[in-house]
């Protein structure tokens, strides 16, 4: 089989090349409510920051104690309403797709990028936006309202030596969502899971899948079902964390951590340190066995607003007749917001964050008055996002 330009040529058959490969992502993240449309911020943008960033005024709510009313106690005047900002920014991507007209000559097939498929790269994109997001506002540090944050709507299932109570269940999704926004709990609907965790559900009767009939009339799964009261999503984009657990010595295929001089069999305790976690106390006559966490995000749906800004050329085709022949390209670009709820993006010197910069936790912080010495943050129950950590 012959190759022109990575195009395969069967120049026997000429077969035409009637199949693409279809997407291996579900992108399920951008397509099951998670978004909550919007207008308005584009005539805003320019507005106030120079057409990238709006910075938007919160209106807190009224509060303070009463007076006794006793007619001899005077009515004090409580304190004025509380204002919080959020800052909210906008990111631009593009892409071209080019073609050669020789690849068509010898093949009598048209090798341009059709408007789905552009589609769903861009839906593919757009849910990796959605993760870097996550990442970085789970990655705010601090011992102020933005660390504790990140404690509250983090719930860690703990392990033990065989890992058996480290699985997700009911009742750990409702400790999670419990700790992140206590009464309010009841606002999530909606659970995104690693495959690996949602068999592990499946396993223990907890979830059950919607179906569908296909074309035939064969009863089949759909990757959407309801668990504990919410709807599950299945997606293998849904982080995962490798590194080394605790174990007896006793187990199947465990590594003997010693401090230097590893031999077979054993490993040293500075490459242990090197895995993304690790038994903070291990030494050298502990057993480990590398593993693998799964997060697992739920959320109340809508939680990401998104508009898109649009860009002056959002697609347009540059032919260069002259070049080996002749040579097509399919040009996109996009621009658009995606804000999480009352969370800000502080980072500056971006005037398009990339995807890194979007997972740096330092960029974020909670909708507040904007007090450089003592600021007053959003109430973290406002916020409608839990990330729950398992062995699956």
């Amino acid at each position: 089989m012959e190759k022109f330009r990575d195009k395969i040529f069967n120049e026997e058959v000429f077969e035409k090349y009637l199949k693409t490969l279809p997407s291996t992502k579900e992108n399920s993240l951008i397509k099951n409510g998670l978004f909550s449309e919007v207008s308005g911020y584009k005539p805003k943008m320019s507005e106030q920051s120079g057409g990238y960033a709006v910075v938007e005024p919160i209106k807190g709510r009224i509060g303070g104690d009463p007076t006794n009313y006793d007619g001899n106690t005077d009515i004090e005047a409580g304190s004025e309403r509380p204002t919080f900002f959020q800052r909210k920014i906008c990111f631009g991507r593009a892409k071209a797709w080019g073609e050669y007209d020789f690849s068509s000559d010898i093949t009598g097939a048209n090798f341009m990028a059709e408007a789905q498929e552009v589609k769903d790269y861009w839906d593919e994109y757009r849910q990796g936006v959605v993760l870097s997001i996550l990442k970085g506002i789970f990655g705010m540090t601090g011992d102020n309202a933005n660390g504790q944050f990140v404690s509250k709507h983090t719930y860690e299932i703990a392990a033990s030596a065989d890992n058996t109570d480290a699985h997700l269940t009911a009742d750990g999704a409702n400790r999670a969502l419990q700790k992140a926004l206590g009464d309010k709990k009841g606002v999530f609907d909606v659970a995104f899971l690693h495959s690996a965790t949602a068999t592990n559900l499946e396993g223990l009767n907890q979830i059950t899948f919607l179906k569908y009939n296909d074309a035939n009339g064969i009863q089949r799964d759909l990757s959407l079902g309801t668990w504990n009261g919410k709807l599950v999503i299945v997606d293998d984009d849904m982080p995962t964390l490798i590194g080394y657990d605790e174990a007896s010595s006793g187990d199947t295929g465990a590594l003997k951590v010693v401090s230097s001089g590893a031999t077979a069999g054993q490993i040293n305790l500075a490459d242990v340190k090197r895995g993304a976690w690790y038994p903070a106390d291990v030494a050298a006559n502990d057993y480990v066995v590398e593993g693998t966490k799964y997060v697992t995000y739920v959320f109340q749906k809508g939680f990401f607003e998104h508009e898109n800004i649009g860009a002056k050329v959002p697609s347009e085709i540059y032919r260069d007749a002259r070049l080996k022949g002749g040579k097509t390209d399919l040009i996109t670009r996009v621009r658009e917001m995606i804000v999480p709820k009352y969370i800000s993006y502080k980072g500056t010197g971006a005037v398009s964050p990339t995807n890194a910069n979007f997972e740096t936790g330092s960029n974020w912080e909670l909708a507040n008055d904007g007090d450089n010495d003592t600021p007053t943050y959003v109430s973290d129950k406002l916020i409608p996002v839990a990330r729950i950590i398992s062995r699956g």
